[in-house]
């Protein structure tokens, strides 16, 4: 890894994408950010961390700021930041957060838009990971510990949800492989498998980068 390397994390509920970010950061041994995040922010702001928790990930309710904003809410309008509901207002403070991190140092940073946040950071590598659904349910039963019955659903939901507040706070579409740099079936890979293919590619992404000699993000 270079001097420094922002790695974020997308994943599909039950994909174990949460589990790669970790060893991830424990084999190049970064600072790791999920939750971690929302009590930054928090404290960057000095607003309650139960705020950012209730907002995690989920896009503004507003319809009427929807409506006003167009389809791409974060980009245009004219409303000022007092104005914007809170979810929103809560996604601006989350977004200085993760940029003033992405500035210390490398680090892996889970969800929360921040690979579409950090799309103009040259030292950002965003992956996205994901699985069939029988498998996805499958960890969720055995690994989350989810109630069977319940497990299929829950997947959907959340990735429902997910991919509502990736396309509502950014211009792309939450999941599509032209969206990151890399997309990984861990069903098929593995946690571990994950982990070698996505510290693969940054020894191959460097490589090329000194090869042209100046940065291609």
């Amino acid at each position: 890894m270079g001097e420094k390397t922002i790695y974020t994390i997308g994943r599909q509920f039950g994909s174990g994408g949460r589990k790669v970010g970790r060893e991830l950061a424990s084999r190049l041994g970064v600072p790791f950010y999920d939750k971690e995040l929302l009590a930054l922010a928090a404290k960057d702001s000095g607003l309650s961390e139960t705020l950012f928790n209730n907002a995690d990930e989920k896009p503004s309710s507003s319809l009427l700021y929807s409506l006003a904003m167009g389809n791409y809410p974060m980009a245009t309008g004219t409303l000022g930041f007092n104005e914007m509901p809170l979810n929103d207002q809560l996604f601006l403070i989350q977004s200085k957060t993760i940029k003033k991190i992405a500035e210390t140092g490398s680090c892996v940073i889970i969800g929360r838009c921040a690979d579409y946040i950090l799309r103009d950071n040259p030292n950002l590598i965003s992956v996205f990971i994901h699985a069939p659904l029988d498998a996805r349910v499958y960890r969720a039963i055995h690994t989350y510990e989810i109630d069977p019955d319940r497990a299929e659903d829950i997947c959907i939901k959340n990735d429902k949800t997910r991919a509502n507040y990736y396309n509502y706070y950014s211009d792309q579409k939450w999941g599509m492989c032209r969206t990151y740099d890399l997309s990984l079936d861990s069903s098929r890979l593995g946690i571990d498998g994950c982990v070698e293919e996505i510290l693969l590619f940054t020894k191959l992404y460097e490589e090329h980068k000194m090869n042209l000699g100046f940065s291609i993000k």
